[in-house]
């Protein structure tokens, strides 16, 4: 009886660490991918820019920390060992040779060749975003990566999986390029407040936004159906409840997207004229802030939802 609730305790604090394992390597992934797209498509002298090559750099340290320590930790979970044995040669020998665990090894390779991207972008700057030869090995290894993501959540298990891993890689791809732009916007564009960059990239990433938050709306409520099956578990299940919250979360900063796009419809040119006046910018910065933690409070939720079972 004391082992059984020893190695139940240990299972659990295995399960918490991973939980906040899988939050970082969501926030990393996002970050990185979605930032990399902001340089690529919306922004490419931004390669140049400091604020914006530190944000790449962090999504990268994230992801790659996330990956790693997500491999261990579910191991260690799933064995019902403490957070300490997630690296044993023992638990992760039993790892590997599942196929989670063969997912997230492919997932930790992904994230170094993420790395070799990343320092021919740091190396060429703007020539590498502009350049066809980078964006197509960058979109896949980013592909991969995102195709890995889905293959550790609970799509797998569900009828018509191929369908459904489609719906799930649209939906990664969708936050990522939200998530991503987002901080790009907050610390690599809006810091220098120049008027031809703004006037250049705010309206490209609106646009931006407003596709990507359509296409995780829609995809969002088809899993949600699938993986709950009836409105009715949305009240009944933990899985709901949490999902509830996240929805929550998710509506409120929509909230926070409308005003920002408000502003952008109503102040950018405005703005642009005065030649980035501080006070003028100013209500764009505290929007695309607020929305910032907001959606991250929103990939917070989503790494329980990940590890949480739909039926309970």
């Amino acid at each position: 009886m004391l082992a059984t609730a020893a190695g139940n305790a240990a299972g659990d604090a295995a399960h918490s660490c991973y939980v906040l394992a899988r939050v970082v390597d969501y926030l990393g992934g996002a970050l990185f991918w979605g930032g990399l797209f902001f340089v690529a498509v919306l922004w490419p002298a931004g390669a140049a820019e400091r604020g914006a090559r530190r944000l790449v750099v962090l999504g990268w340290v994230l992801g790659l920390l996330g990956t790693v320590a997500g491999l261990g930790l579910e191991g260690a979970w799933v064995l019902q060992r403490p957070p300490a044995d997630a690296f044993r040669f023992d638990v992760l020998s039993e790892v590997v040779g599942l196929d989670f665990g063969r997912v997230w090894v492919a997932r930790a390779l992904l994230w170094v060749l993420a790395g070799v991207v990343l320092v021919d972008l740091s190396r060429r700057g703007e020539a590498a975003a502009r350049s066809w030869a980078w964006r197509v090995g960058a979109g896949a290894v980013g592909l991969g990566l995102l195709r890995t993501n889905g293959l550790t959540g609970h799509s797998r298990d569900l009828p018509q999986p191929a369908l459904m891993q489609v719906v799930v890689l649209v939906h990664l791809i969708a936050v990522s390029l939200w998530v991503g732009g987002l901080a790009m916007l907050l610390f690599g564009v809006l810091p220098g407040r120049r008027p031809d960059v703004l006037a250049l990239v705010v309206p490209r990433y609106s646009k931006l936004a407003l596709g990507s938050v359509a296409a995780i709306v829609l995809a969002g409520l088809v899993l949600a159906w699938r993986l709950l099956g009836s409105l009715s578990a949305l009240t009944d299940t933990g899985y709901g409840h949490l999902l509830l919250i996240k929805l929550g979360v998710l509506a409120v900063a929509l909230v926070g997207g409308l005003g920002s796009k408000r502003w952008v419809d109503r102040r950018l040119d405005f703005a642009v004229a005065l030649r980035g006046d501080a006070t003028t910018v100013r209500p764009f910065v505290y929007s695309v802030a607020a929305e910032t933690v907001l959606v991250t409070v929103v990939l917070a939720v989503a790494g329980f939802l990940v590890t949480a079972s739909p039926g309970r």
